[in-house]
């Protein structure tokens, strides 16, 4: 998969296999069970997420979620996949939490700037926050780009697992 043109952090992937759906999952299942000192894989349904355990595991290690759907009108014989990658929960939950921090300081220094030029008041510190703002989301989105350059690596081991898994 080439990731390096992709501007979302959260890659997303499809595949389509002729099986049925319960034959793909017990392959999970089934994988699941060898207890690979490297992976962790958490079934639940039709949800499947890999993830890297152990020394290898650090916090940029990326996570593969896979939901099992079946592929409309061949008579329950076919799956659909859907993949998606992405950072650790606790990872993605708080750089959510820091874009959110931002936009929330954004609005309310654009507020007080539209208020304090309505007023004809200085409004210039104002602006210089939101400059700030902007600056600062922009560093976010670069920190996150690397972190997803540093997991580049353990995210092509988890798809050569998921594929591997698949086709046995």
């Amino acid at each position: 998969m080439d990731t390096q043109h992709e501007i979302r952090l959260r890659l997303r992937f499809f595949k389509d296999i002729s099986e049925n759906i319960e034959i793909v999952r017990q392959k999970f299942i089934d994988y699941s069970k060898t207890k690979s000192p490297d992976y962790l894989i958490k079934i639940r349904d039709n949800h499947v997420q890999f993830t890297i355990k152990g020394e290898k595991q650090k916090y940029w290690s990326p996570h593969l979620t896979l939901e099992l759907e079946e592929k409309e009108g061949d008579e329950k014989n076919a799956t659909h996949i859907r993949g998606l990658f992405g950072p650790s929960q606790t990872m993605w939950t708080f750089f959510m939490f820091l874009h959110f921090v931002v936009a929330g300081v954004f609005i309310i220094f654009g507020m007080m700037a539209f208020s304090n030029f309505s007023l004809n008041e200085a409004y210039l510190k104002n602006i210089i926050v939101m400059i700030l703002m902007i600056f600062i989301w922009f560093l976010l989105y670069v920190i996150a780009r690397q972190m997803r350059e540093k997991g580049h690596e353990q995210m092509d081991e988890l798809e050569k697992l998921y594929l591997e898994i698949i086709e046995n």
